[in-house]
Order: structure tokens, then sequence, then C-alpha cells
């Protein structure tokens, strides 16, 4: 189990590590994007790289259902309320992740403020409730996912937990580094 847990940590801790060195290095990520990447896009790159990090993180979540269950991919409850409390957090979340999108935009979503774009910063829904909303969207997901699969089993908070740390530190680190001024996106997700 002690493996597990620390694979576990390790993969899902690569999105956020590589977030904070682009958000923190954009400069060294543009130019390194210009060398090495397909189109030479900072952006394209940033969105490839989400992507990826996306389909990682649904494979580190179904490895985890599979070896906590037995080799199973059901839900551990049958219980209509749970289901249902997973799937609303789910829906939740995604709905907020696509405001972002549509709000924002793919420069502005994959860090164009960092990145050498000029952005204007946002006044409206999701920006009006939340200062992460991209982020808050995609820590609901991940708990009504583990809600869905894997609660009330003892093993179904680990995952939701590391990843709301995770998150909620990368907004932290984010936070020292956004200009104050409207020049700029609350676009950090």
């Amino acid at each position: 189990m002690a493996d597990l847990l620390f694979w576990v940590a390790a993969l899902l801790s690569l999105e956020r590590l590589t977030y904070a060195a682009v958000w923190r290095t954009p400069n060294a990520f543009r130019r390194w994007s210009e060398r090495h990447a397909f189109n030479g896009s900072a952006i394209d790159t940033l969105a490839l790289l989400f992507f990826g990090f996306k389909v990682l993180q649904a494979g580190v979540f179904a490895a985890w259902c599979w070896f906590q269950s037995g080799g199973s991919l059901t839900p551990y409850s049958s219980d209509p309320r749970v289901l249902l409390a997973g799937a609303l957090l789910i829906a939740a979340g995604q709905g907020l992740n696509l405001s972002v999108f549509r709000a924002l935009g793919k420069v502005v979503v994959f860090y164009g403020n960092r990145l050498g774009h000029h952005v204007p910063w946002q006044h409206r829904f999701p920006f009006t409730w939340f200062d992460h909303p991209q982020y808050v969207g995609t820590v609901l997901t991940i708990w009504g996912f583990f809600v869905l699969m894997r609660f009330p089993a003892r093993d179904w908070l680990f995952v939701p937990v590391l990843e709301t740390i995770y998150y909620a530190v990368g907004a932290w680190f984010e936070r020292d580094s956004i200009p104050t001024d409207d020049r700029y996106a609350r676009a950090r997700d």
C-alpha cells in the first residue's frame, strides 16, 4: 500500500510542479517551446501538456480505484444518494471549468498573461465567485469522482485530499506573482 501511495502522490504532483515551473519561469518555458515544441507556441505547448496531464490524472484515479477494489471499476456504493452526490459534484466542477474556458479562451487559460499576451482583467462569472474557479472546479470534480467511485470505503479520502492540497498550494504560490492592476485577467488555472 505504501508503494501505491508514493506513486500516486508522485505522478499527481507532476502536473502541479510543471505549472509552477511555467508560472515562475515563463520566459524559459517560452524559449523551450520555441526550440522543442511541435509548433513553437508556448500556449499550444501548455495546452498539450494540460491534456496529457488530464489523461495521466484519469489513469491514476482509475488505477487507484482498480487496486483498492481488487480489480473492479464499479462504484463501491450502490446507494443512489451517494451516486447522486458524486454526480452533482462532478457536474458542478465541470460547469465551473467550462465557464472559465468560455469566459477566457485558450490563450488566457493557458497562462497567456505569463507568456507575453495582453490580457484584460475579468469581472464576470465565475471570477466574481472564486479567485481560482478552474482549480475549484477541478477539485470539485475530483471529490465527486471519489465520492461516486469509492465512498464510503476506507481509502476514498486519500486522493481527493492530496489533490486538494496540491491545488491549494499551487493557487497560493501563484498569488505571489499576480499583477494587481487591470492589465491582466485572473486566469491562473
